[in-house]
């Protein structure tokens, strides 16, 4: 039996060992290209701003994985990883994020608004549960079309106080429409905690207002995320309607590159990063099942830091676009 075909580690998705790996390869790939990015930022290479998901890289990776290419997403102003995970070109991201011609919308969305249509990304958001009804909308056309897709929309925690989360979960209820709602709790919105600013205990229970299923994972556990992206996405592809996804994780980063954390402890990130770093338990149950060996995690490992010094150096060397083309990619053709 080849590793292609080989299940070391059951999972609900079928994935292979050969899967398994690529998808640990890419959480290392989102870590890099976001402690990159932070680099950048600080040297004043890149300029605007940035919101980084170092220490969420298991949500984003695990859920990219179950999709596929035909399906569509919506991303976060964090979401550089579910950009990653969905396929999009390194090298193009990186050097939309430097604003040059080469990126993957010719250096004028850049951090916060990277869009790939060809690979289901209907684009990143930088406004607070802007993605809800985009993906609410793109699954009425699944619908309406009857395409063999599902649409997956990312968010935090902090979005679902918005106006935009009621009306477009409560639009994919009604309707029993092929979407997810992927609901990224990393326990703070800019500055508050998520407890301040919710009375319920979990984010998922508001899925009962609804008639939804709603379910709270550990969004650092990669398997967990595989899994019950993957019930959710099948039940959404079958006609059974949406699902509301509650994914428990933990930026390392501030909200934004300015954010000095003075809301939280040290004691409290420290935790975080020891204990529940998602790569590491990853590595550490692909090890025990015998999925790869010590050596070839960090293989792995360098091969993903490698791919990153690729793309800034395809950045780097990237033309800057011209005057003449201000008024360009503005309207549709």
């Amino acid at each position: 039996m080849t590793e292609a075909s080989t299940i070391s580690l059951p999972n609900r998705a079928g994935l292979s060992d050969g899967e398994l790996k690529a998808i640990y390869e890419t959480m290392w790939e989102i870590r890099f290209f976001d402690e990159k990015v932070d680099q950048l930022f600080a040297k004043g290479l890149i300029h605007g701003t940035t919101h980084l998901a170092v220490g969420q890289e298991a949500t984003a990776a695990g859920s990219g994985a179950v999709l596929r290419k035909t399906d569509w997403i919506t991303a976060t102003h964090r979401g550089h990883g579910q950009t990653i995970a969905k396929g999009t070109n390194i090298n193009e991201m990186m050097a939309e994020l430097f604003g040059r011609t080469t990126g993957t919308n010719n250096g004028k969305g850049g951090s916060m608004h990277i869009a790939d249509l060809d690979t289901g990304n209907l684009g990143a958001n930088g406004i607070v549960g802007g993605g809800f009804p985009i993906a609410t909308g793109a699954a009425l056309t699944a619908k309406m079309k009857k395409l063999d897709r599902v649409a997956l929309a990312y968010a935090g925690d902090g979005s679902t106080n918005e106006g935009s989360f009621h009306e477009a979960v409560n639009l994919a209820a009604i309707w029993d429409l092929p979407v997810v709602f992927f609901i990224e709790n990393n326990q703070y919105g800019m500055s508050g905690s998520v407890k301040k600013m919710t009375r319920v205990a979990h984010l998922s229970e508001r899925a009962q207002a609804y008639g939804i299923e709603g379910i709270t994972i550990d969004g650092n556990d990669l398997l967990e995320v595989i899994n019950t992206t993957h019930d959710a996405v099948e039940k959404a592809r079958r006609g059974e309607g949406p699902t509301l996804i509650e994914a428990l994780t933990y930026r390392w980063k501030g909200h934004s590159k300015s954010d000095a954390k003075k809301y939280r402890t040290k004691e409290e990130e420290e935790d975080w990063r020891k204990n529940r770093d998602p790569i590491k338990r990853a590595k550490e149950a692909f090890m025990e099942a015998g999925i790869f060996t010590e050596e070839e995690a960090e293989a792995i490992r360098l091969a993903a830091k490698q791919t990153i010094e690729d793309a800034v150096s395809f950045a780097e060397e990237s033309p800057m676009p011209v005057l003449a083309s201000m008024y360009e990619d503005v309207y549709a053709e």
